[in-house]
């Protein structure tokens, strides 16, 4: 304690002493045409901000010991029952799985074209065999299997990406993010069994696409029950297509439902695990996937001898709206399906749809089952509520994309301990990972904002000494058997349904 009182009263010692003491190292990032200075500033601290237990919490902080090993409660980390006692104060295995998820939803914006002037606007930028080598995430034991994509002639014109030039590769879709399964036996081993990832893109902007929205349900279809519906514009996303487009012949739905059949028939006989994620609209996504994915009964196993096993299905959103009503969100309670939904209590986007009626509302079933009140919504799941106000690192803005920011999630997720805990990282989180697409790191630190970018934006020097943009290979649409596992999943729903699974 005394040597942390002498750092905060000695200006020799002040600077340096308190970032080594309250504040893992972050190492400098390795992109290029990019340096950072290698002076290391930490924001200003009082004895009159930190009661006595944070500073002794700060003193005494090491990295978290795992007290067992996460294949041995990988269920309790999936959400079996609902995170209790695992949120507060925060279990180390299930950060680092926030975070680990949510790096794989922040791969689809790292990975996304969004650049109006390129003729592959709206696509992915890599091939799919060297996605997670572009990303940054071959360690994390994953092959892909599919990329995803969806139709852009819905009611939500801000959300796609087109080019302004005349040679597009299509008028109707957007890529919208993947599959991927762990391959990789060490991780695997360390799981503690095989993960099926699913990966939505989001909206990087605040305001980019939550306008688009009406508020309006739709009845899901996707079981008898008219009356569990979902916000349209989320609904048309997720199913329309578009026959003479190549990439969105099949709609998202389908393409999705035929890969996770592909998979749960390929590893028969192993413990499997479904985890879908997003941020922000591909929050929305996850979580209207993992509903279909276990309304289909997909995840509902039947040996010779008749015994039931389920797959589970875990959804690890950020920052996402409400999806549907509250028929909705009960259902997918029946269903099993596990939600944690981290957010910003800064952030207004999961505040809507639904400001007017919402699961707070008393009498919001009488209100859905008396008067078929068309905007009431209901969040699924459990909610993680952080607060950028907590972490020393951030601004203390209002800004609305900022509070939105994925990156900026996960560094909120790094340092959180508890809601009465002071904030410090547990994991030595890059924080310049904040600024990748935004400004909300404080200035002292040095860190340009905006800073991730393809080097020279792509353009690449030819031997006549030219500078063009390189030709991309064609990638493949669809796996030619995707309307036969389409079929498959339909026809098992069908046999299914008729045993009255749960």
């Amino acid at each position: 304690m005394a040597s942390f009182q002498l750092s905060l009263t000695n200006p020799k010692h002040k600077r340096n002493h308190i970032f080594r003491e309250v504040f893992p190292l972050w190492n400098t990032v390795r992109a290029k045409n990019l340096s950072f200075p290698s002076k290391r500033l930490s924001p200003k601290l009082s004895l009159k901000s930190s009661c006595l237990s944070d500073i002794e919490d700060i003193e005494t902080r090491g990295y978290e010991e795992e007290k067992k090993p996460l294949h041995e409660m990988w269920r309790e980390i999936q959400g079996c029952n609902n995170w209790k006692g695992l949120l507060d104060p925060m279990d180390s295995h299930l950060r680092k799985e926030i975070i680990r998820y949510g790096e794989f939803a922040q791969s689809c914006y790292d990975s996304f074209d969004y650049d109006p002037h390129s003729k592959y606007c709206g696509t992915c930028k890599y091939q799919p065999s060297h996605f997670f080598e572009k990303v940054n995430m071959v360690k994390k034991g994953y092959e892909m299997r599919r990329y995803l994509y969806a139709t852009s002639n819905i009611n939500l014109p801000n959300f796609f990406h087109k080019s302004k030039m005349s040679n597009i590769w299509s008028q109707h879709a957007n890529w919208m993010g993947y599959v991927a399964v762990s391959t990789d036996p060490e991780e695997i081993k360390r799981l503690g069994r095989r993960d099926i990832v699913v990966a939505w893109r989001g909206t990087v902007t605040y305001l980019e696409w939550i306008h688009d929205l009406k508020d309006i349900l739709h009845p899901a279809h996707f079981r008898d029950d008219p009356n569990i519906k979902i916000e349209k514009g989320f609904f048309g996303l997720y199913t329309m297509k578009e026959k003479h487009c190549h990439y969105s012949s099949f709609s998202a739905r389908e393409q999705i439902l035929a890969e996770i059949n592909r998979l749960i028939e390929k590893y028969e006989g192993e413990e499997l695990s479904i985890t879908i994620t997003g941020h922000s609209l591909g929050a929305a996504l996850a979580l209207l996937s993992a509903y279909d994915i276990a309304e289909m009964k997909l995840n509902i196993l039947r040996s010779a001898n008749s015994i039931t096993k389920r797959i589970p299905i875990t959804v690890f959103s950020f920052a996402g709206p409400r999806v549907g009503n509250l028929n909705f969100k009960e259902r997918c309670d029946e269903l099993g399906i596990r939600a944690l939904r981290v957010i910003n209590v800064h952030d207004k986007v999961p505040t809507v749809p639904g400001i007017i009626t919402n699961e707070k509302f008393q009498f919001q079933k009488q209100l859905e089952e008396k008067f078929s009140f068309p905007w009431s919504y209901a969040h699924v799941g459990v909610e993680l509520a952080l607060d950028h106000y907590r972490s020393p690192f951030l601004k203390p803005n209002s800004d609305l994309g900022c509070a939105h920011n994925l990156e900026a999630h996960l560094h909120l997720v790094d340092g959180y301990h508890g809601k009465a805990r002071a904030f410090r990282s547990a994991t030595g989180r890059d924080v310049a990972l904040v600024n990748k697409d935004s400004s909300f790191l404080k200035e002292d630190y040095g860190v340009p904002p905006f800073w991730w970018q393809d080097e020279n934006k792509g353009m690449v020097r030819t031997a006549e000494g030219q500078w063009v943009l390189p030709e991309r290979p064609v990638i493949e649409a669809h796996p030619p058997d995707t309307a036969h596992h389409f079929q498959q999943v339909l026809k098992l729903a069908r046999a299914r349904a008729r045993l009255n699974l749960p």
